[in-house]
């Protein structure tokens, strides 16, 4: 997540990953204090199921990507149905309040944009990092999760 603003949204963010069995990174600077008292409430239960890495800045983060950076943006050259995701890619969520500086844009290795109805601005960026790492995933034969044990319903199911 590139400087977000929301603590609940980068709480979003974790608990899916640690569902999913992927982890986060986060570039600072962040538009909330970050301690341990906004981890709990951001993360919940589920920091512990988490790997999360926070970055100084845009520099630190690149320098350490292994593949693809993958910008998830409302300006994406591909729609999410089109697009083909590889193991080693590393999908950026862009902050809630201005996105990421056009720098980052072109740094970007590729640009994937969820298919929306006209008219509306965009997706909670939670809920469109989701919706773009379970197609990831479904492509890539969804790696960390257990597939061969049977699936028990929630509580809420």
């Amino acid at each position: 997540m590139f400087q977000p603003d929301i603590a609940g949204n980068v709480g979003t963010v974790l608990r899916t990953a640690a569902c999913l069995g992927v982890g986060v990174d986060l570039i600072e600077p962040m538009g909330f204090a970050w301690g341990a008292r906004a981890l709990a409430r951001a993360g919940m239960d589920y920091l512990g199921h988490v790997a999360v890495r926070r970055h100084v800045d845009w520099a630190a983060f690149e320098a350490q990507v292994p593949g693809r950076i993958v910008l998830l943006t409302t300006a994406g050259a591909t729609p999410l149905p089109d697009a083909r995701f590889a193991a080693d890619d590393v999908l950026l969520l862009g902050s809630e309040s201005a996105g990421v500086p056009p720098a980052v844009h072109a740094r970007a290795d590729a640009s994937v944009c969820v298919p929306m109805r006209p008219g509306l601005r965009s997706l909670n960026v939670a809920i469109a990092g989701a919706l773009v790492l379970g197609e990831a995933l479904r492509q890539l034969g969804w790696p960390g999760v257990d597939k061969a044990s049977p699936f028990v319903p929630g509580p809420g199911c």
